[in-house]
């Protein structure tokens, strides 16, 4: 067997197609848009590269025939927020060979190794966190979009290789119509809750508006930090450019209704982001995106092929936490899904296991664990000693669970 760096055309086209080999047949896997995955490795497309690193490989058995990959990246501003410098691994694809899955593994570690990182978390992605990130390991159903789908003997390779789990991610679903489709009420609590505080002086919601996305951004920003910046040792500031060229990419799809904002006094103090589920419609493409692709697109976006909507993302004020803001946000999106019957299922993923409010409230709106995902660390320094995230950031907090809002 062969690892071989991707260089040339022809490697990044088998880089690209060598899960569709694997998966074939497999009704619940979503062929990611081959443009998507070339453009994460391609610096004009992704701004991690602005502060990282990546490279990838594909491997050969003897007969010259592909039958892994994977690549390494280093995020150094996400290293350095780490307790020593961490770099990524991810897009890993193997036939069941554990041998070929440790030669890859190996590859991730030495590229990693050579340039001074410690220790090395995967599957994960280079960038953003909510999309493709962590392993599946349990909710074998096809995922939506930006979750990633795996083989069932990953886990074992990972653990094997001495991966250790570093988090749990869980996503979380709930029916919004049933068989019938019939609508299904939220929890009354929950309702009775939202519809007091929505009466309350100075509390005002609104959603998106994609031609005032400047200032929804802005919003999005202002929350976001101020919700996260508390963990100042494992604290990224959300860049408000790579938000708003999210939301252009995503303008196709968006549901201007499913992102929701509140207001106190005119301050943002919350705010909320559902997508409809891309993968709906990419499971019909096979990743590709030409005239005849887009046309297909055009037709199952009006035909209302995308029934489930996942959140993405949600982010509540220190100063406004469990004021029950959160159940005021998802008044006005049942009062969205009430309009738009097309949609039947609510994804909320992921939540990570550290963070019990977030799942808390999740169960209270009546949503069930539906799948799990785990983020693996792996210490290439061997005497460093083995910390879980949920244990990291007890002690950053002074002893304190973490109760933030952020859903991933």
């Amino acid at each position: 067997m062969q690892v071989i760096e991707v260089v040339a055309q022809q490697q990044k086209k088998e880089f690209v197609n060598f899960p569709k080999e694997l998966y074939k047949g497999d009704l619940n896997w979503v062929c990611q848009l081959d443009s998507s995955v070339e453009s994460v490795f391609d610096p004009a497309h992704n701004h991690t590269f602005i502060h990282g690193e990546a490279v990838r490989w594909i491997l050969k058995d003897s007969n010259g025939l592909t039958i892994g990959r994977i690549a390494a990246f280093i995020d150094r501003v996400r290293s350095a927020a780490n307790s020593q410098p961490t770099g990524g691994t991810g897009y890993f694809e193997v036939i069941e060979n554990r041998e070929a899955a440790f030669l890859l593994f190996d590859s991730a570690r030495d590229w990693l190794s050579s340039r001074g990182m410690e220790a090395m978390d995967g599957p994960v992605n280079f960038g953003e966190n909510d999309n493709n990130w962590g392993l599946l390991v349990e909710g074998f159903v096809q995922q939506g979009y930006g979750m990633p789908y795996h083989k069932r003997y990953y886990k074992a390779f990972f653990e094997e290789y001495g991966f250790r789990n570093y988090f749990e991610q869980y996503s979380y679903h709930r029916e919004v119509r049933n068989k019938n489709n019939e609508f299904t009420n939220f929890p009354p609590r929950i309702l009775k809750i939202a519809g007091w505080l929505s009466k309350r002086p100075g509390y005002s919601f609104r959603h998106f508006e994609i031609r005032n996305r400047a200032k929804y951004v802005k919003d999005i920003v202002e929350i976001y930090n101020s919700t996260w910046s508390v963990f100042k040792e494992d604290f990224t500031p959300l860049d408000p450019a790579f938000l708003e060229e999210s939301f252009i990419k995503a303008r196709p799809i968006i549901d201007e209704e499913l992102i929701w904002f509140a207001y106190f006094n005119e301050k943002p103090i919350a705010f909320f982001v559902l997508f409809p589920d891309l993968n709906q419609i990419l499971k019909h493409m096979n990743g590709k995106l030409g005239i005849f692709g887009l046309l297909k697109f055009a037709y199952y976006k009006v035909t209302h092929e995308m029934t489930r909507t996942r959140a993405i993302v949600g982010g509540v004020h220190p100063s406004h936490q469990n004021s029950g803001v959160e159940s005021a946000i998802f008044l006005h999106i049942y009062e969205t899904f009430k309009k738009k019957p097309w949609f039947r299922e609510l994804e909320l993923s992921w939540v990570g296991d550290y963070n019990p409010k977030m799942i808390a409230i999740y169960e209270a709106l009546g949503a069930v664990k539906a799948k799990t995902h785990i983020t693996f660390r792996y210490l290439i320094n061997k005497r460093l000693p083995f910390v879980r995230y949920k244990d990291e950031m007890t002690e950053k907090s002074g002893g304190k669970e973490d109760h933030s809002q952020k859903e991933q």
